[in-house]
């Protein structure tokens, strides 16, 4: 069931069926009541997000306490999917407009998943690398 949500994941895209079941294994539903904060700005990265219904802000805190709107996210979209590979802390904070649904990805599933499906370390690091590529073939034009 929820390896379909994780297929349209661009950092899954190598997978296979099978892997991407296996990995669906640690995947959890969580619901937000509007108004709820799912990522803070700053806090350590719990994992990657997917949003199945709802909708949510995404705000950045500024210098002198103020905040800017960065964008709104809905239903298919992924949040927090480098938190998965890095340690660094929440860029910024996401917050439910209305009723959202989630599936999360917990970090520490994700490593174990890894650990236990070494192959799939090394089909990230090509998406990553095509990622790389793309990023610096812009910033060149």
């Amino acid at each position: 069931m929820y390896e379909d949500a994780l297929a349209r994941v661009d950092l899954f895209s190598a997978l296979d069926k099978k892997e991407l079941q296996a990995l669906a294994k640690s995947c959890q539903e969580r619901s937000y009541n509007a108004g709820a904060t799912l990522i803070a700005q700053g806090d350590s990265g719990v994992g990657l997000y997917i949003i199945t219904s709802g909708n949510v802000r995404i705000t950045k805190s500024k210098e002198a306490g103020t905040e800017e709107t960065l964008g709104a996210l809905g239903a298919g979209n992924v949040l927090g999917e480098m938190s998965l590979l890095d340690d660094l802390p929440r860029s910024a904070t996401v917050t439910a407009v209305d009723d959202v649904k989630a599936l999360l990805l917990p970090v520490w599933e994700f490593r174990t998943f890894l650990r236990n499906h070494p192959d799939v370390a090394l089909k990230l690091l090509s998406v990553l690398s095509r990622r790389l590529r793309k990023a610096e073939n812009t910033h060149a034009e």
